[in-house]
């Protein structure tokens, strides 16, 4: 495999071979409009890493490389480089998360309003004057950065922040529940408080992320989206819970909340933890 080729099945966005001996950043299939991609080409081998996928450095050799005599100690260097670049990101974007919420406040938000939570108080910000919803990303109970969701459901990550394990929490003492997005965080969150049952709600942000979360976790409940890739389908075999998903191909549970009605929701959840046994609890 060539090294454009190496650096695009990692995700980099890469069309031509960056100049020999420096470190070059690209744009990223998952976030094309940020430059989450890095590659350096040696001649004889090669380094690239997805800071959005990936916390280390993937090293690249020809197929002829058993004929050569790779400087390990260069990859060594260049992969505790690349750990000291990733680190430093990831504190800016701690630092810059920290000051977001300390200037942000509690509204109501277009977004939330669109998912039929008209009244539902969220974390806001005024970016380029328009209210930015922030959803705090945590691993443990260490702030790591922010998701943002715009008016017109854009969303974003801070610039290097760390994306794997983090999520947001919904915590009632309850199961333990692991699904995508926000939204559907919130359709869950009502379903369970209209069957008086205890719940935790962990937003994952991604397919991916919720088969991390999970394996940490004691066995609850899987939320996934119904996607025609069958990503989600695929995190939930992974992860091997009992699993709620649409009977439409396209829908998360907010559109299926949306389209059938809170008791059709609760009752259509009831059914998928009958399996889950004694964590399956009332609140009070």
């Amino acid at each position: 495999m060539e090294f454009i080729d190496f650096a695009r099945s990692h995700g980099i966005i890469i069309n031509e071979l960056p100049p020999i001996g420096s470190w070059k950043r690209y744009p990223t299939e998952d976030h094309p409009r940020k430059r989450n991609g890095a590659c350096k080409y040696m001649g004889t081998h090669g380094f690239v890493q997805n800071h959005a996928t990936s916390t280390v450095v993937s090293l690249w050799k020809p197929e002829n490389a058993d004929r050569m005599k790779l400087d390990m100690r260069a990859i060594v260097i260049e992969q505790a480089r690349a750990e000291r670049e990733r680190a430093k990101l990831a504190s800016a974007a701690v630092s810059k998360a920290v000051g977001m919420l300390n200037a942000s406040g509690n509204a109501t938000h277009p977004y939330l309003e669109a998912k039929g939570f008209d009244r539902e108080m969220g974390i806001v910000l005024k970016i380029d004057n328009q209210p930015v919803l922030l959803i705090p990303m945590r691993t443990g109970k260490s702030l790591v950065g922010l998701q943002q969701i715009w008016p017109d459901g854009t969303k974003k990550f801070l610039y290097g922040q760390r994306t794997a394990g983090a999520t947001f929490t919904f915590d009632n003492k309850g199961i333990n529940i692991v699904c995508e997005g926000y939204a559907t965080a919130l359709s869950v969150r009502a379903a369970m408080r209209q069957l008086k049952r205890r719940y935790t709600i962990h937003v994952c942000f991604s397919a991916g992320n919720m088969v991390r979360v999970a394996d940490s976790l004691e066995p609850g409940l899987v939320i996934v989206d119904n996607d025609e890739s069958g990503t989600g389908q695929e995190a939930a075999a992974s992860i091997g819970w009992p699993t709620w998903i649409s009977d439409r191909v396209g829908e998360d549970a907010n559109d299926y909340h949306k389209r059938v009605g809170l008791f059709e929701l609760s009752q259509s959840l009831t059914h998928s933890m009958l399996g889950i046994g004694h964590a399956w609890q009332r609140e009070g």
